[in-house]
């Protein structure tokens, strides 16, 4: 290698990250605040055996706001997730589990120091989200190689293209290229100088998964374990978790399933529940059940056109429309997931015909099929509906993502956006 790009790489500089995106400074920052700080200020409350019972809130903060911090990071590395949405729900769960352990546990703790705690915690982490969303956008230089000459339809980051392997390397957050492009030698050489001189280097697809949250289906792409098959572990843990869950949910939920199902008879004619055999776990056939949104019409098996909602879709009643809306239609699958044939997580579950359609238009279509379905997925809460083959397969690329990265941490982001999701009615036909 020349002395010119030796000293190039050396002038070249990451950028620093910003104190709001830094999981280190965030941290520190959450136990300063919220640990430390209150723990020093209510320490000489008078009361009887205040130093054992600020000792109790101490320990129980500090492992809350660790455990928070945890899930946390874990959940805004996913594309599209704006840490802000995510503070208030993840670090009330770890307070209130702190708070239940004192309650069932008649542990004495001071209320005054428990609150003050909670309020600094979440505080210091919006605070952190407003710096960071100041930041300066993503600066990544890319090697115009192979895919990686496409980067820039990527939105939301400030490309820099490298003229030669002797160009300058600006102040960036780090290289893009197609390492499986056939690059030259010199080429070859400045990615491997600049992975020494400590400035990260990424192959072009892990840059659109992270930002686009899809996966390209030109392949079939393997896990981060080089496999095609999900974690086998956490699909048992899942299905146990998934099977008390339908049943504590369809127990205390009974009652309003009842009166919906009434409300459904009296608003139109017709059954309360919808039946439709859809293709479930391993291609395999499963009835799914859903509460009746539509009028009830004779169907064609087989025939694809109407197993299709489009937009404004006439066969929709009045109050279908508000099931659909805040998709509690979709609670009776709570009897699939009682059978084992669905999940609370997983793609969604497509009729035969339409299935049938789309594996004969849309290469690796069946792998979806790799995972139980779900009554909510990761397509679901970042697409919504779809009916033709393009907007289908926007959706597959949807759910590769889901299988490729497979574990509780985007289980439970698609829990929250889901949530928001019924709120919101977001993606309905």
């Amino acid at each position: 290698m020349n002395v010119h790009m030796t000293s190039t790489i050396r002038k070249a500089s990451v950028s620093k990250r910003p104190l709001g995106n830094s999981s280190l400074a965030q941290l520190s920052g959450g136990v300063l605040a919220a640990v430390v700080l209150p723990f020093i200020v209510f320490a000489g409350t008078d009361f009887e055996a205040a130093e054992i019972v600020q000792k109790h809130v101490l320990y129980a903060s500090l492992t809350a706001v660790l455990v928070g911090h945890y899930f946390f990071r874990r959940l805004v590395f996913f594309p599209g997730v704006r840490s802000s949405s995510f503070v208030a729900p993840t670090f009330t769960v770890t307070y209130a589990i702190a708070l239940t352990i004192f309650f069932f546990f008649r542990i004495d703790y001071s209320r005054l120091t428990f609150a003050t705690s909670f309020l600094l915690c979440e505080s210091w982490y919006f605070a952190c989200h407003l710096m960071g969303a100041r930041a300066r956008p993503r600066r990544l230089a890319v090697i115009p190689v192979g895919k990686a000459r496409k980067v820039n339809r990527i939105p939301n980051i400030d490309w820099f293209w490298l003229r030669d392997s002797e160009a300058a390397l600006p102040q960036c957050d780090g290289i893009v290229a197609d390492l499986r492009a056939d690059l030259s030698d010199d080429w070859e050489r400045f990615i491997a100088e600049s992975a020494i001189g400590g400035v990260p280097v990424y192959h072009v697809k892990q840059i659109e998964e992270s930002v686009t949250g899809r996966v390209d289906i030109e392949h079939l792409s393997e896990n981060s374990f080089g496999s095609l098959v999900p974690g086998l572990g956490y699909i048992k843990i899942k299905q146990l978790i998934d099977f008390v869950g339908a049943l504590v949910i369809g127990l205390l939920l009974l009652p309003a399933l009842l009166l919906i199902a009434l409300a459904v008879k009296l608003d139109s004619r017709g059954p309360a529940l919808f039946k439709q055999k859809r293709v479930g776990y391993r291609g395999v056939p499963i009835m799914v059940y859903k509460f009746r949104t539509m009028r009830d019409e004779p169907v064609v098996q087989g025939e694809r056109d109407s197993a299709i909602t489009q937009d404004g879709d006439a066969r929709i009643t009045r109050l279908g429309r508000y099931l659909r809306h805040s998709r509690i239609d979709e609670l009776p699958q709570m009897i699939n997931i009682l059978r084992g044939e669905m999940t609370w997580i997983g793609p969604r579950p497509e009729a035969c015909a339409l299935s049938e359609w789309y594996e004969s238009e849309i290469p690796f279509y069946r792998y979806r099929h790799i995972v139980h379905p779900g009554i909510t997925g990761w397509a679901q809460v970042n697409q919504g509906h779809v009916a033709s083959v393009e907007d289908v397969l926007d959706k597959l690329q949807f759910d590769f993502y889901y299988i490729k990265y497979f574990s509780p941490w985007l289980d439970m982001l698609i829990v929250l956006r889901t949530i928001r999701t019924m709120l919101t009615g977001f993606g309905s036909k």
